[in-house]
């Protein structure tokens, strides 16, 4: 599988939240160096955990800070947007940076009702979803009936995906991003064999393609792997509990913390969920996650609280895969 990276400017306890985004910026330079293929960042709005609410400006930053690895977002939810408007916005970032730019798109509503609200989601709105992905692509290969400017290369478009969405990138011809828990679900494999049976081929996309998205972390040996994962895992528990998905927190203010039986379940699924061991452990897990998925690209959403041993971890799947 070829390697890429997801980060979602994860911001941290006591420190700005700036930092979340120079810290994407900083990632993606040794990303770079060390041979990914692409570096998507994320879109989500209100959340305190995360820094990024406009991948296009983000995607912008490390497009001026890098020069070959391409760049994206993992994705950008059209439900918050006009197609025209991302596609003049792509259509920018593809002029700045020609041959690097791509998009996953997805279709996830905002995290809280308050958030829902400043988006302007109706409750009762129509999904538009497959129709707003279709206008998108109109507008960005020069079919639709304004023609975007900047004028120039392709931008790829991947959809971010599970269950139905994984037929839609079928009939659509495009590739499809899976991840989460129904990345070890029993019924993936056989969505997948749909998608590549129903396939229709696109005039961008001629066959199809899947990537896997995971967290992956690659230390030493599993105790220390699974305490690297273990910030990302007790910020998705607490935002069960309390609703607000909380910024990353240090393994030792986390061990010092009381851990009520359902926070330490919710813990335990998401660390086992994780790809997490030394690198003879995470090699054997890669490669029966692409026996059983067929899939040509791992998508790594890893995040922890240490920069320095996510950079480690970076470098030491990079030389797995």
């Amino acid at each position: 599988m070829r390697p890429s990276l997801l980060d979602r400017s994860r911001t941290r306890v006591g420190r700005p939240d700036g930092e979340g985004l120079t810290g994407s910026v900083e990632r993606a330079v040794w990303a770079e160096q060390l041979g990914y293929e692409r570096f998507w960042v994320a879109e989500h709005h209100g959340v305190p955990g995360i820094a990024s609410g406009s991948p296009p400006v983000l995607m912008a930053a490390i497009g001026a800070a890098t020069s070959r690895i391409r760049i994206g977002s993992g994705g950008i939810m059209l439900p918050h947007h006009q197609p025209f408007v991302v596609a003049e916005q792509l259509r920018m970032l593809e002029a700045l940076n020609p041959g690097r730019v791509d998009v996953g798109l997805g279709r996830s509503s905002g995290f809280t009702p308050p958030v829902r609200a400043a988006l302007r989601e109706a409750a009762d709105a129509p999904d538009r979803f497959a129709d707003d992905v279709r206008e998108l692509r109109d507008h960005l290969t020069g079919a639709g009936t304004v023609t975007v400017r900047p004028q120039g290369g392709p931008v790829p478009m991947f959809l971010l995906a599970t269950g139905r969405g994984i037929a839609l990138a079928a009939e659509l011809g495009l590739p499809v991003v899976v991840g989460g828990p129904v990345l070890w679900s029993d019924e993936l494999p056989k969505a997948l064999a749909g998608y590549r049976r129903s396939f229709v081929p696109s005039s961008e996309q001629d066959r199809p393609s899947v990537v896997v998205s995971a967290d992956v972390h690659v230390a030493d040996d599993v105790k220390t792997a699974r305490e690297l994962a273990l910030p990302e895992a007790w910020a998705i528990a607490v935002s069960r509990r309390t609703g607000e998905f909380p910024p990353l927190e240090s393994p030792a203010s986390i061990r010092a913390q009381a851990w009520p039986d359902q926070v330490r379940r919710r813990v335990e699924t998401s660390l086992d969920h994780a790809i997490a061991g030394d690198a003879a452990t995470v090699r054997r897990t890669l490669e029966h996650l692409a026996d059983r998925t067929g899939a040509d690209e791992l998508l790594a959403s890893t995040s922890t609280w240490d920069r320095e041993a996510l950079r480690a971890a970076d470098t030491a799947l990079r030389a797995l895969v």
